[in-house]
């Protein structure tokens, strides 16, 4: 059975496939009750590449069955409904192994893939910078590494000439598989990316520490997929960054300038969405430039307000935060989409849960006074009052003080100016040898 996201690509086809959606679930009205809130999200990634969804099935299991991960009597089940709706694909919302995703092909006749490939495929389509493009292909390949076999139909073995005759020397002898030359070359395919994800980040490495050496702050949006990020940062900043109503519409890293109303300057990156079980590949493949977010001053942590499972989605943000190591960040909670909410005890119950919360509309426009004011007092506690001598002679430290910093009294004495500043902690680091008491 051909992989039919690899070689028959769901844009490429002028008739979209149609997919039966399954998720599998332990016996429990609140587990059934979570398993199709899941497959409402299954069913948004399933849109969001470009399929028709016929049926989303919420199956109940006692246990897990080592061979076609459901058991006999429910895949038979879902066999006669896929016939019945003629179903062109199976989409299964958990990961399944390679044996069992061809074990389940051989069943239904039809192809099977889970929501790790559904969730790559849909970053290869929506990446657009170099860099995205490089990690989705490496995480691709990484992932089709163990399931090989499925892609190939012509297994039988090889025979080399050891002449110019049909590329037959490039082959490591007589008898190799075909198996064994396509592992070859995925390794090799990769061992190319790396290095090229490698000098790639080595650029982004030289800008983050340029935006260190200027000492402007930096604000970092997370959150889960399809909050509203994009949307805050085009509003802000007139970034005119892509912004569309589907998972994942952003996947490349953007930084803009913003000036707050107390006139400071500070830079505001968007990130990639978050997801529930996003596919560990992913994670790795995006972790260098996760991190280099994450190295930001403060998070604007943006949480859908109107959405019925904004707390899962919020606790699944952090999760990934302690992932990535960044859970003692300073974090700003901002609670989006508010003129959508429906759910009047949300905002209490996420008060509790973080202590830095504002409500805002950033389709409306509504709100942004009280998140820039949040944002100016996060900042306060990442600046330091102090007061310096600095010799005329060195009066580019003055010039830098004053660009980066809030100058609250200077005298001059001598041939020293004399300052008493409000500076960020970098900065207040530097200044240390011109302390005066």
């Amino acid at each position: 059975m051909p992989n039919v996201l690899k070689n028959d690509s769901l844009l490429g086809n002028e008739k979209p496939l149609d997919a039966l959606l399954v998720s599998v679930y332990k016996s429990g009205a609140i587990q059934k009750q979570l398993c199709e809130e899941h497959l409402e999200e299954l069913e948004l990634l399933t849109k969001t590449y470009g399929a028709r969804v016929l049926d989303k099935i919420p199956c109940p299991i006692r246990k897990y069955e080592a061979s076609t991960f459901v058991t006999e009597g429910k895949l038979q089940e879902l066999i006669e409904r896929a016939q019945e709706l003629h179903a062109e694909m199976v989409i299964f919302d958990d990961e399944i192994s390679p044996s069992q995703q061809r074990n389940l092909e051989k069943a239904f006749q039809i192809p099977v893939i889970d929501r790790t490939e559904l969730i790559l495929e849909v970053f290869a389509q929506r990446a657009r910078t170099k860099e995205a493009r490089l990690q989705i292909e490496l995480a691709q390949l990484k992932y089709q590494g163990p399931r090989l076999k499925r892609l190939w139909t012509h297994l039988s073995r090889q025979h080399g000439s050891g002449g110019s005759s049909g590329g037959g020397a490039y082959l490591k002898g007589e008898g190799e598989k075909q198996i064994e030359i396509d592992r070859r070359i995925l390794k090799k395919k990769i061992n190319q990316l790396e290095e090229e994800i490698l000098e790639v980040e080595a650029n982004r490495e030289t800008q983050r520490l340029s935006r260190q050496r200027s000492e402007i702050p930096v604000f970092a949006l997370i959150g889960y997929t399809n909050v509203g990020k994009s949307t805050l940062l085009n509003a802000l900043t007139d970034a005119d960054v892509f912004v569309e109503d589907k998972l994942f519409a952003t996947l490349d890293t953007t930084t803009r300038r913003f000036t707050l109303s107390n006139n400071q300057e500070i830079l505001l990156i968007d990130t990639v969405g978050f997801i529930r079980k996003l596919p560990h590949l992913l994670v790795a493949a995006f972790k260098s430039t996760l991190e280099e977010s994450m190295q930001a001053d403060i998070l604007l942590h943006l949480i859908d307000a109107s959405h019925p499972m904004a707390e899962e989605q919020a606790e699944i943000t952090f999760e990934l935060l302690n992932e990535l190591n960044a859970e003692k960040k300073s974090i700003l909670c901002v609670l989006n989409k508010c003129d959508l909410n429906k759910n009047s005890s949300l905002y209490a119950k996420l008060r509790l849960k973080y202590p830095k919360v504002v409500q805002l509309s950033a389709l409306k426009k509504t709100g942004f006074e009280e998140l820039q004011q949040a944002m100016i007092e996060e900042l306060s506690k990442q600046r330091k009052l102090v007061r310096v001598r600095i010799p005329q002679a060195e009066y580019r430290v003055v010039s830098e003080i004053m660009e980066y910093g809030h100058v609250l009294q200077q005298e001059y004495e001598g041939n020293d100016v004399l300052l008493q500043v409000d500076v960020p902690m970098p900065m207040a680091q530097k200044l240390k040898k011109y302390e005066r008491k």
